[in-house]
């Protein structure tokens, strides 16, 4: 499979990078968080959240709306599903890693997905992007044999237990938390998950 660089004009449809960010403290804060040899996703931490970098995005990516900062760790080589939010993401990678993105529109009528339509991208190290709210990904893949940590910043609630009952419909059966719809590939066996993925359950 190709992987492009987020620097690349391939990435545009998808998100973009961020520029005269103060990453600093965040990604030294991150050198203190677990790297487990599966995948572990940490919505808000209070010691990323404190930091001068946190009112900065809120501010600026989000335009003052509240936000939670969390991470995801681990090691990863496969699709296993893809998911969406009515918001954007923002992503820093602390070190280099590889996520799989596709494009909502994309989505047939039954909640299908081909994953023939997915696309890789590399983003270094020290870089931050914006991944638009149309944007499927879902955990980053390793671009290096040690694992991946990846800082991930969204209006505050999102993928957090959900209070209410989903319904059965079309995409309302896609949402497995608050502001999160997932939809996902047999293979992973993501247990509640709509499984809509269809074709190869890509791995790099």
């Amino acid at each position: 499979m190709v992987i492009h660089k987020v620097t690349d004009p391939e990435f545009a449809p998808y998100g973009k990078v961020l520029q005269d960010y103060d990453l600093k403290d965040l990604l030294k804060e991150m050198a203190h968080t677990p790297l487990p040899e599966d995948v572990i996703y940490v919505p808000s931490v209070e010691g990323l959240e404190s930091l001068g970098a946190a009112k900065d995005f809120q501010n600026r990516a989000f335009g003052g709306l509240p936000i939670q900062i969390g991470y995801c760790n681990g090691n990863n080589h496969s699709l296993n599903a893809v998911e969406y939010h009515r918001s954007s993401e923002i992503n820093v990678a602390v070190n280099d890693l590889v996520l799989l993105l596709g494009r909502q529109q994309d989505i047939e009528e039954d909640d299908t997905y081909d994953t023939a339509k997915i696309e890789a991208f590399l983003v270094p190290a020290g870089t931050a992007i914006e991944v638009y709210a149309t944007t499927l990904h879902y955990a980053p893949c390793n671009a290096e044999d040690d694992g991946f940590r990846c800082v991930v910043i969204l209006p505050r609630g999102t993928n957090t237990e959900l209070d209410f009952e989903a319904g059965s419909g079309r995409e309302d059966r896609l949402i497995t938390a608050k502001n999160k719809w997932l939809n996902a590939h047999q293979e992973a066996k993501i247990e509640g998950a709509f499984e809509g993925l269809k074709g190869e359950n890509i791995t790099i």
